[in-house]
């Protein structure tokens, strides 16, 4: 976007001074520089990429340098929304993976700043674009709230005249000093699914907090909050939700790593991720003019 464009759009937004349009690569990202917090969220999604208070020394959101920052594509790290389906579509393997509400491109309707946080709301409506993936008529709204505190809610409406089902994943990325430190606190005895290889290996509880010394791909049967006990920094996070039945927790190792192109090598010693979702028995079948919405929240202990 050439700068006549970007200042044209802010007037028209009415951006306030803390808040910028600026280029990422092939689309403009929010620029959030604010006395207590600064972020940067992308038109592409609505993808949250960057989330840091500035009390803070080291970053909470990770995002990969190696994220390919391209229209219709989607961003390694930060919280991508994973919508109307989680994973792979379950009939058709040529649809995008973790859904559309990633891949295209949402509406900014309002920016409110306050003393402590940025307050955004961005909105997806069902077009010519979403139906060509997934026939249905619906409204999104995803809020966010940037502050000392996190908090990123996806409202999904459905304005058709039918009804559809969906699952769904504020799929979080989260920085952490060494991964083979890292303790994930909160699941114990919740059931899971183990999806490492593509398998799908179901547990019938988690026997300890969760600890990393291997890839870790599962899909814990949870409505509660979790701890992340990050030593390497001296810090905990602490993830909490609402409207989700399911957490995930990823991390992808040494050969998944390798695999990855947007993904340096060594990355995986420095993230992990852990998801609010609704997935497998967690899906949610939404009525004509009926909404669901799912929430996360991020802060640091």
């Amino acid at each position: 976007m050439h700068l006549a464009a970007r200042l044209l759009y802010s007037a028209l937004m009415n951006l306030p001074d803390c808040v910028t349009l600026e280029n990422a690569s092939d689309y403009p990202v929010y620029v959030i520089r604010h006395p207590k917090v600064t972020g940067k969220v992308a038109v592409n999604g609505a993808h949250v990429m960057e989330w840091q208070p500035t009390s803070q020394a080291h970053p909470v959101l990770y995002l990969s340098p190696d994220a390919v920052l391209e229209r219709g594509k989607a961003i390694r790290g930060g919280i991508p929304i994973c919508w109307p389906w989680f994973g792979g579509h379950p009939a058709d393997s040529t649809k995008p993976m973790h859904g559309i509400a990633r891949i295209l491109d949402w509406e900014l309707l309002r920016v409110d700043v306050k003393d402590t946080h940025v307050a955004m709301l961005f909105q997806l409506k069902s077009t010519e674009a979403s139906r060509a993936h997934w026939p249905y008529d619906f409204t999104c709204h995803l809020g966010i709230s940037l502050g000392e505190k996190l908090e990123v809610s996806l409202m999904t409406q459905n304005t058709g005249r039918e009804s559809f089902v969906i699952t769904e994943a504020l799929h979080t990325y989260l920085s952490v000093g060494d991964i083979s430190k890292t303790v994930v606190r909160g699941l114990t005895g919740a059931k899971f699914v183990d999806t490492v290889g593509g398998q799908h290996t179901p547990h019938d509880g988690e026997e300890a907090p969760v600890t990393f010394d291997r890839e870790v791909d599962r899909q814990y049967v949870s409505t509660g909050g979790v701890v992340i006990e990050d030593p390497a920094w001296g810090r905990k996070l602490i993830v909490d939700k609402l409207g989700s039945g399911t957490t995930v927790v990823w991390n992808p190792w040494i050969e998944k790593s390798k695999r990855l192109g947007d993904l340096p090598d060594e990355a995986f010693h420095g993230f992990l991720c852990v998801e609010a979702a609704n997935a497998n028995e967690s899906a949610v079948r939404i009525s004509p003019g009926a909404e669901h919405v799912i929430v996360t929240t991020v802060s640091v202990g």
